[in-house]
């Protein structure tokens, strides 16, 4: 139950689901040299960035069926299982990540710049980010998805949006297996996303820190207008916006 969207790589799926269900499986086990050359390669990403962080994550184990719904099986690990893509023969690691389609009420979809103090600097995206595992005794499901999609538009945009707003729009497999799940926030006006952007870009910076996203921009069609590099999905994902907005 998949369906291939345009991509420049042409290597993104979308997993049609009706309904999404997460299910929590156990990390992948690593041979003591695959952990070994894990720990060398994520020093010296850190020594090459030190604003990376070991923090907590998700990796997606499986994906499955159940009628309509599609079952995402997931494994609490930290950022630096990632560094075992730079491992040759290491097992694969997709990580989960959520985004936010904010349309503007004018037309058009916001997305962001990823700043130079980010893991992907220069990179053109929608609001999001990693997902994490729940803290003590929570749990991963499709409310805490929402969730931690909404932390994160406020937290890159300055948008607060509520849970119950938002839409599951689309689920996507791309590269490295990575298994991102897209919501869509009611449209607001342009100039309120902007005087909002601009709001968190000046408390940031007096809290001495950078802001996420270095730049915000409203795209109504094709990414081909935004420099390279670019999310995998973005221009699938626009290339769907547009098709709905022109039915």
């Amino acid at each position: 139950m998949t369906s291939s969207l345009p991509t420049p790589s042409d290597r993104l799926e979308v997993l049609e689901a009706a309904t999404l269900r997460l299910a929590e499986t156990t990390p992948p086990m690593l041979s003591p040299e695959h952990r070994a050359a894990m720990d060398h390669v994520w020093a010296k990403a850190v020594q090459a960035n030190p604003d990376l962080f070991d923090g907590p994550a998700v990796v997606c184990t499986a994906t499955g069926y159940d009628g309509d719904t599609l079952v995402l099986s997931w494994a609490p690990v930290t950022y630096r299982h990632f560094a075992l893509r730079r491992v040759p023969g290491a097992p694969r690691v997709s990580s989960v990540f959520v985004t936010i389609a904010q349309p503007i009420d004018a037309g058009g979809l916001v997305v962001g710049r990823m700043s130079a103090s980010t893991a992907a600097p220069g990179r053109w995206q929608l609001p999001g980010g990693n997902v994490e595992p729940p803290v003590g005794t929570g749990v991963l499901d499709e409310t805490e998805l929402r969730s931690q999609a909404c932390r994160e538009l406020a937290e890159e945009v300055g948008v607060h949006a509520t849970p119950k707003d938002l839409t599951l729009w689309a689920v996507t497999r791309g590269e490295n297996g990575n298994i991102g799940v897209h919501y869509e926030a009611p449209p607001l006006p342009q100039q309120t996303v902007r005087e909002r952007y601009e709001a968190l870009v000046r408390a940031e910076s007096a809290a001495g820190r950078t802001p996420e996203l270095d730049r915000i921009t409203v795209v109504d069609g094709a990414a081909t207008r935004l420099a390279d590099p670019q999310a995998d999905y973005l221009e699938a994902l626009l290339h769907r916006y547009q098709a709905r907005t022109h039915e």
